[in-house]
């Protein structure tokens, strides 16, 4: 599949690109709203690849909306505050698309970091409804420590939840999940079970920043 990832220069879209490009046969493009700052990336991360034995992998940088354009699946991967101008913006390439939100809403204060959760009812119900009507929306890889993720030496044992109202749109992004080493993808029924999945975020992030032994904290269902 071709896989564009929206925001690709940022910390969660590092971590997919990588680890599709290390893992899988997908061909990854990354996308940002200079062109110029997603070829800068994809470069480095081919670099990254090619030093791991990888060197035919290629990996596209380009305008959000051409990376859009291009591929099977979009994945957001901005925070939560640019996701519905980044859909908007790409809203007309999205036609035999699915489009997958790993975004979550959090504020933070003295106390540690808290789930924001929308008027829409959850961050992934915010893309649902900015994305045009027949694109179907996912919610998926919400709750993957990004550094761990983008750390090829790192191993994985996470599951990660994936949402949504079209089942094959669901199908596939499991698929892709589990093309991930180390990831398990589990269904986590309708995009209205989204604001739960959103909410273990800031508490992964709470519970890391207090125990030491548990950095890049992930979560496994058993």
């Amino acid at each position: 599949m071709d896989i564009a990832l929206l925001g690709g220069t940022g910390d969660i879209g590092q971590g997919l690109a990588l680890r599709w490009a290390d893992d899988t046969n997908h061909r990854i493009i990354i996308g940002s709203r200079k062109a110029e700052k997603a070829a800068n990336k994809a470069e480095e991360y081919e670099t990254e690849l090619a030093s791991r034995g990888h060197d035919d992998v290629e990996i596209a940088g380009l305008g959000n909306e051409e990376a859009a354009a291009r591929a099977d699946v979009v994945v957001a991967a901005v925070p939560a505050y640019h996701l519905t101008d980044t859909i908007d913006a790409v809203a007309d390439e999205l036609d035999d698309t699915t489009l997958v939100s790993p975004a979550v809403g959090m504020q933070r204060d003295e106390d540690g970091f808290h789930y924001n959760r929308p008027g829409a009812g959850s961050v992934t119900q915010l893309a649902a409804n900015a994305a045009p009507d027949d694109t179907p929306v996912v919610g998926a890889f919400h709750n993957l420590a990004a550094g761990r993720l983008a750390n090829l030496d790192a191993d994985l044992d996470w599951d990660t939840i994936v949402v949504g109202d079209d089942t094959d749109a669901k199908d596939t992004v499991c698929e892709l999940a589990e093309g991930i080493e180390g990831i398990r993808a589990l269904d986590g029924g309708p995009l209205a079970n989204a604001a739960e999945i959103e909410g273990l975020t800031p508490l992964l992030i709470n519970v890391a920043r207090h125990n030491d032994s548990l950095h890049d904290l992930g979560v496994r269902f058993q």
